[in-house]
């Protein structure tokens, strides 16, 4: 069970200044702080379904096969909550992050950008980008940030097919070598932090485990406790936004 905590101690500032690989896990929680809906629940029956249709049905493999323009209408409403969402001070202290230590890897499972519009650059997108999209004939990627979409669905940069979300659908395996590579910076990493997410969905809830294996210390960052701590050493209860800035902090 792990020790827990509410604020950065001495000793866990310590630990962190000490450390030569950081690996981070970050899930919904973080993005919640700026206002993204999880899907998940919360309250809102709204966030359950879309024009009557349950949410995993909009984002499954089999519909985009089906119906890609409703897929797309789908995204392109989501989409439409994200263009005032800014990062947080969570986003941007990880980003900060990314700029003092040699090795370090920013594993996500949101697909919001939300990272990468703090500044992050090494970011492993787990489920991808919904302002990327990828032609369903030729596989080419490429950005799409219009909201509304001027085309439903987008016409491919490169051979003028039709494009789907760049992003994994239910039903769908992770993209090829991400995880991967998500994998070997765990297993890499002395200090693996698990932030805004349960960990409970695989694969992704396997790297915690794998980082405590290969000897890291696991440091899990959430309002609550999890399953994931009962494998972690610190247990930091708390906001991302509030807890994460405070690793930063000068120290006398």
């Amino acid at each position: 069970m792990s020790t827990v905590l509410t604020h950065v101690t001495d000793e866990l500032q310590s630990i962190f200044d000490r450390a030569r690989s950081v690996a981070v896990l970050t899930g919904a929680g973080i993005s919640a702080e700026s206002g993204v809906p999880t899907f998940r629940g919360g309250g809102d029956s709204e966030i359950w379904t879309w024009r009557g249709r349950p949410v995993t049905e909009l984002s499954s493999a089999e519909l985009i096969a089906t119906d890609p323009q409703l897929v797309w209408e789908w995204f392109d409403y989501r989409r439409g909550m994200l263009t005032s969402v800014e990062p947080n001070a969570g986003h941007r202290a990880l980003a900060e992050w990314e700029r003092r230590f040699e090795d370090f890897t920013l594993v996500t499972q949101n697909i919001d950008d939300l990272h990468r519009a703090a500044g992050s650059l090494n970011v492993l997108e787990l489920h991808g980008n919904i302002w990327r999209a990828r032609c369903l004939r030729c596989a080419s990627t490429f950005e799409a940030r219009e909201s509304p979409l001027e085309e439903n669905p987008p016409r491919c940069l490169a051979c003028n097919g039709p494009a789907r979300p760049d992003v994994v659908l239910f039903g769908e395996l992770l993209p090829d070598g991400v995880f991967e590579r998500a994998e070997e910076a765990a297993a890499r990493a002395d200090l693996f932090f698990v932030i805004g997410t349960s960990a409970v969905v695989y694969p992704a809830a396997g790297l915690p485990i794998t980082a405590k294996r290969r000897g890291a210390r696991i440091i899990e960052v959430n309002p609550e406790m999890t399953d994931i701590s009962f494998i972690a050493d610190v247990t930091l209860l708390g906001k991302a936004g509030e807890l994460l800035p405070q690793f930063l902090k000068e120290r006398g």
